[in-house]
């Protein structure tokens, strides 16, 4: 199971945001993406989770190996946590067993008849999150999964990410929270950062939609 990105060019509202991203994430393995705002990170996940196609370069991954998590939490307001759970583990095919234990993990277990639209901000975030652990696929690409999560929740899901890398799980991650990965590789964006107008692309989108999960 691996990764691997080749000279991979992305765009934004039709304008090359980055050229030229190589890099290679195998199992066990964790890589931050680093960079100023706006330099591309979110448009980078987004191109490797298939919500939108690269313009140059390629993507080399086993088919279905690949679960995102963006900012959005991705979350059905009226369905209680369990229900949440059950219908993204319905969707990939893992079972009642992946809901209880995805629960457990992320403490949500006395949240679980309580409806996604009555949690609070770091209650959905904890919910969004525990879907990845329904999925039932090794490379997490995670947009600041940290948002909204106070500091107990933020070690609680470092160390939910440190036994999936320890399980042969890896992960790619846009954060600047420091997740206590000593091992994880750093790709700073920056000196990939493309500009000028024959950069531009036609028919371009947007980040302004933010795939909730792929």
């Amino acid at each position: 199971m691996e990764l691997v990105v080749s000279d991979l060019a992305v765009e934004r509202g039709g304008l090359v945001v980055l050229a030229g991203v190589s890099f290679r994430l195998a199992a066990g393995g964790a890589l931050v993406l680093r960079g100023p705002n706006g330099v591309g990170k979110t448009t980078l996940l987004r191109t490797l989770a298939g919500l939108q196609p690269a313009v140059a370069g390629s993507v080399s991954v086993p088919p279905e190996s690949l679960a995102y998590a963006s900012h959005a939490d991705g979350l059905k307001a009226v369905l209680t946590v369990t229900e949440n759970l059950a219908f993204w583990a319905a969707v990939y095919g893992t079972g009642a067993g992946a809901v209880a234990g995805a629960m457990q993990r992320m403490n949500l277990a006395a949240l679980a008849e309580r409806r996604a639209a009555n949690l609070s901000a770091g209650q959905k975030r904890r919910l969004g999150l525990a879907r990845l652990l329904v999925t039932g696929r090794p490379i997490w690409v995670l947009d600041e999964p940290t948002v909204s999560l106070d500091a107990a929740s933020v070690e609680l899901f470092a160390w939910v990410l440190r036994a999936h890398l320890a399980s042969g799980g890896a992960a790619l991650i846009a954060t600047h929270i420091d997740l206590g990965l000593p091992e994880a590789e750093v790709l700073e964006l920056a000196p990939f950062r493309a500009d000028g107008p024959a950069l531009a692309v036609a028919g371009g989108f947007d980040d302004s939609f933010d795939g909730a999960f792929g």
